[in-house]
C-alpha cells in the first residue's frame, strides 16, 4: 500500500510517500522560516500557496521512480485538516483534494496531533502508550480510553515553544527560540522561575513573565535559560508521570518539534527508566511538523475504511484530538493500573505501601528534576499534604488520619481508608459526594490540586479525599474551578459514560458550593489550545 501525505498546518509545506511494504517514507519539506518574530499567518499562508505544489510534485516523482509498471501505484491521499491555521489548511486541503480526484483515489482527513502519537505508537510498537505533545502553539497529553484519544492535560495559556519563544524576543533574539534556549543552558545555572502544574495542566505565563523579569533585572541570560529549561521541561515530564500513573499505562511517547530538545528527551528518559516505563522519541524528521506521519496515520485510518467524500473534507482550524473516532483501533480496550512485584503502587509522585493498616506514602527524589528544584517541591508537597488533609477533615471531609510526617525525606504515613480508588468504582452518588467534598474545602479556602480519579478512595458507605500535595491556600475563584476541571478530566479519561457522573458531580458541587465557580469552569472548558 502507497499512501501520500501532505501536511500545512502552520509554518512546513511538507508531503511525503508512505510504502507499507517497504515500510519507507520519502518526506519532502519546505519550511516558512520568518525573517523575526513568531508566525504571520498571512505570510504562511503565500508560503504555502508557492511550495505545496513543489513539494507535491516531488513526491509524485519518487512515486513514478518506484513504480512498478508505467502508472503510478497510489491508494489513498491524506491531508492534514487541523487544527492549524485556517488560511494554511484551507491551501493543503485544495491541493489533496485535486490530487486524489486527478488520481482517482480516497481522501484521508488527518488530525494533526494524533498524527503525532500514532507516528511514535507506529515505530515504538507500543499498544497503548500515553502522547506528551510538545510543540509551538500546544502542548498536551492524549492517551486512548473507550473508542478515543482523550486530553488528559493541557496548557492553560499557551503552546511551550510560543511560550519560549516570548522570552527569546524580549531579549532580541531571532525565531525560533528554542534552538538558542538549549544552547544558552548549556553554560548556565539553576536560576529559579515558578512551576505551574493543576493536576495534569499546566501554565507557562507566569514563568515566562517572571523570566522577562529576571532578564530586566540583570540576571544573566545563561542562568534564566537553565532555569527556563529545568522549569518547563520538569513540570511536563511530571504530568507525563500522572497521566501514565492515571492510565495505567506504562508506555510513553513524545510528539512535536520542542521534542527535538536534548534535555527534554533526557528527562522524559530518565522520569520512565526510574518508573519502570519505557519511552520512544521518534526520530527528528517525525517530531516537527512532517507529512510522514500524516501519511502513515492516513493508511490506517484508509486501512479501517476511514475516508471522506470532497463535500465532507472541509478543514478545522480548531480540530480537537478527542474529537476523532479511532477507527484504526477499533475493539482495544484501556488498560489498568496494577501494583509493582512487591506490592506497592506507583503514583506520579510517590510510592505508596501498606501494612498493618497504615500507609507510608513516600516522595522519592525524581532524578529528571534539577536537584535544587527537586528538593524543594518534595519538601513543599509533603507539607502541604498533611496540613490539608488535616484541614479537610476538620470541615467534615473524610480524609485518612494522618500518623507521622518528615518532610526532609518526603514521607508520610497515615491511616489505611477505603476499599478501592473511585477510577475503578465510578457511579453518580460517589461523584456527587466529590463534588459536595470539594465544594467544602473551597468553601474552608483551600483547593486540592490534584482531584482525580486516583486520588478518591471509596469504602461502602464513605467516599474519601486523599494526596493533597498539589493543594495550596486560596480563595480565587479560578483556583477552585480548575478543581473541578481536573476532575472532569479524569472522569472523561477513566469512564465509559461520563456525562451522567459529570452531571452528579456538578449537582454536588452546586449543592454546597458557589455558583460562580461552576461559570468559571464553563470558561476554562474553553481554554483548550483546540477550543
Amino acid at each position: 500500500m502507497r499512501v501520500i501525505g501532505i501536511e500545512g498546518t502552520a509554518w512546513a509545506a511538507s508531503a511525503a510517500l508512505f510504502d507499507s511494504d517497504a515500510d519507507e517514507v520519502v518526506i519532502e519539506s519546505d519550511p516558512y522560516e520568518p525573517d523575526s518574530g513568531g508566525i504571520h499567518p498571512r505570510e504562511a499562508a503565500e508560503h504555502m500557496g508557492e511550495a505545496i505544489p513543489s513539494v507535491v510534485e516531488t513526491v509524485l516523482d519518487r512515486a513514478a521512480e518506484t513504480a512498478e509498471g508505467e502508472t503510478i501505484e497510489i491508494d489513498a491521499v491524506a491531508f492534514s485538516r487541523g487544527p492549524g491555521l485556517g488560511p494554511c489548511l484551507r491551501i493543503v486541503g485544495t491541493a489533496a483534494r485535486a490530487l486524489a480526484q486527478t488520481l482517482d483515489v480516497p481522501l484521508v482527513g488527518v488530525n494533526h496531533m494524533v498524527a503525532h502519537l500514532e507516528i511514535g505508537r507506529y515505530q515504538s510498537g507500543f499498544d497503548s502508550p500515553v502522547c506528551l505533545n510538545a510543540s509551538g502553539a500546544n502542548a498536551h497529553l492524549l492517551g486512548y480510553h473507550n473508542g478515543r484519544y482523550r486530553v488528559l492535560g493541557e496548557t492553560m495559556d499557551t503552546g511551550v515553544g510560543n511560550a519560549i519563544d516570548k522570552f527569546t524576543r524580549h531579549v532580541g533574539w531571532t525565531h525560533p527560540g528554542g534552538p538558542k534556549v538549549e544552547r544558552a543552558a548549556r553554560d548556565g545555572e539553576f536560576h529559579e522561575l515558578p512551576y505551574v502544574v493543576k493536576g495534569m495542566d499546566f501554565s507557562f505565563s507566569g514563568i515566562m513573565s517572571a523570566a522577562k523579569q529576571a532578564a530586566d533585572d540583570g540576571v544573566p541570560v545563561e542562568d534564566i535559560c537553565a532555569g527556563l529549561q529545568e522549569t518547563i521541561f520538569g513540570m511536563l515530564a511530571e504530568v507525563a508521570e500522572r497521566a501514565l500513573s492515571l492510565t495505567g499505562t506504562d508506555e510513553l511517547v513524545l510528539g512535536g518539534g520542542v521534542g527535538q530538545n536534548d534535555r527534554l528527551r533526557e528527562m522524559l528518559r530518565t522520569m520512565c527508566e526510574q518508573r519502570g516505563a519505557e519511552f520512544y522519541a521518534p526520530e527528528p524528521r517525525f517530531l516537527r511538523d512532517n507529512a510522514g506521519m500524516i501519511a502513515v496515520l492516513g493508511a490506517r485510518m484508509y486501512e479501517a475504511g476511514d475516508t471522506l467524500s470532497v463535500s465532507e473534507s472541509s478543514v478545522d482550524p480548531n480540530f480537537r484530538p478527542d474529537q476523532v473516532p479511532v477507527t484504526w483501533r477499533d475493539g482495544e480496550e484501556s488498560v489498568a493500573r496494577a501494583p509493582t512485584t512487591d506490592g506497592a503502587i506507583r503514583g506520579a509522585e510517590a510510592t505508596v505501601t501498606v501494612e498493618s493498616g497504615r500507609v507510608e506514602k513516600r516522595r522519592v527524589p525524581k532524578t529528571y528534576r534539577h536537584p535544587e528544584l527537586d528538593d524543594r517541591l518534595r519538601r513543599k508537597r509533603t507539607v502541604a499534604e498533611a496540613r490539608l488533609t488535616s484541614q479537610a477533615r476538620r470541615v467534615g471531609v473524610p480524609t485518612p488520619v494522618v500518623r507521622d510526617v518528615d518532610p526532609t525525606e518526603g514521607v508520610i504515613v497515615f491511616d489505611y481508608v477505603g476499599e478501592a480508588d473511585l477510577a475503578g468504582h465510578l457511579t453518580a452518588d460517589r461523584c456527587r459526594t466529590v463534588g459536595e467534598h470539594l465544594a467544602r474545602i473551597h468553601r474552608a479556602g483551600f483547593v486540592h490540586g490534584d482531584p482525580t480519579t486516583r486520588n478518591v478512595r471509596v469504602g461502602e458507605d464513605r467516599t474519601y479525599l486523599i494526596d493533597f500535595g498539589l493543594g495550596y491556600h486560596t480563595g480565587h475563584v479560578e483556583d477552585h474551578a480548575m478543581d473541578l476541571h481536573v476532575f472532569g478530566q479524569s472522569v472523561e479519561g477513566t469512564a465509559t459514560e461520563p456525562d451522567p457522573l459529570l452531571g452528579a458531580f456538578e449537582a454536588g458541587y452546586e449543592s454546597v458550593g458557589d455558583d460562580a465557580v461552576l461559570a468559571r469552569l464553563r470558561e476554562i472548558e474553553g481554554r483548550g489550545r483546540y477550543q
